[in-house]
């Protein structure tokens, strides 16, 4: 712990469990299967990972989003994005797609391959009443977009979101400025290694662990993080986190929560049931795709 500033315990801990969305992909959910797993502002974090195209190749088809943004970060694989306002974009290894639905949108994310690896994380971040019927926004982030910074101790951080602060380094994510202030980092330790990143006490925070595991914390309150689990993070100053023995590679997520109510209906995401009664009506009479034209 550095002087004056206090070290984020791990307070909870979500173990992912085995789940299908879309028109039948397999997954794992950590956040968001139900209510009580959630961390304001985020709302649902799925890691999808398979040789197996029968667990993918069915995909998305076309459904509808409103109220909140949703982040897919494709590490292994080739995904194709169209949606209803004649965005289209490919989605390949390394690449971000960071979609802002507001209103309403309705779009398809289809797997372009019929064999190989398709390996990544869809992560939904709530937004502000005040933005939640605001026009529809889309971004692909190509790979080269995206900070790789290498760690003094080995392993490195790629930072989509937010700004690192390591090692007397800023390098700031190509997403700034948004309501909820988030941090995304996918950081890659060796076995022992280490990462320290300050995060203040005005947001939430969470680690993914999706190889290896991680220790979390400083010395006499280290928990370790296992593989395919989300920890969320206590009050603090200040992230460190180290690798175990067979390395670890982990998500850092950071947001600043609304306090906001949250009621949600499938893909749609509101403050009251009055507002998701709406958006159900918007979607089946065609409103909710006229409003973000």
């Amino acid at each position: 712990m550095s002087s004056g500033r206090t070290t984020r315990a791990l307070q909870r801990v979500i173990e992912s469990m085995a789940a299908s969305d879309g028109a039948g992909v397999k997954l794992r959910r950590s956040l968001g299967q139900s209510p009580y797993t959630r961390l304001d502002p985020f709302l649902m974090l799925d890691e999808f990972s398979s040789f197996d195209a029968n667990d993918y190749i069915a995909g998305f088809p076309a459904h509808p989003h409103r109220g909140f943004e949703t982040v897919t970060y494709l590490i292994d694989g080739h995904m194709l994005h169209e949606d209803h306002l004649g965005n289209r974009g490919d989605l390949k290894s390394g690449a971000v797609q960071w979609m802002s639905a507001g209103r309403g949108i309705i779009h398809s994310e289809m797997p372009q391959q019929e064999q190989g690896r398709m390996r990544g994380f869809q992560l939904w971040i709530n937004l502000p009443a005040r933005e939640k019927m605001k026009p529809a926004g889309y971004r692909d982030i190509d790979p080269a977009e995206i900070p790789v910074v290498a760690l003094s101790g080995g392993g490195s951080a790629k930072v989509i979101a937010g700004t690192l602060e390591s090692e007397g380094r800023s390098v700031a994510g190509p997403i700034q400025g948004l309501a909820t202030d988030p941090l995304y980092v996918d950081v890659e330790l060796p076995a022992g290694a280490a990462f320290t990143q300050p995060v203040g006490g005005e947001r939430n925070a969470f680690i993914y662990v999706f190889e290896g595991a991680a220790n979390i914390g400083d010395a006499p309150a280290v928990r370790t993080l296992a593989t395919h689990s989300a920890g969320v993070l206590a009050p603090g100053d200040l992230v460190e986190v180290s690798a175990g023995a067979e390395g670890a590679r982990f998500l850092l997520l950071a947001g600043r929560p609304l306090g906001e109510p949250v009621v949600q209906h499938g893909p749609f995401v509101m403050n009251t049931r009055e507002e998701i009664e709406q958006a159900i009506r918007d979607y089946q009479s065609g409103e909710l795709t006229r409003a973000g034209d």
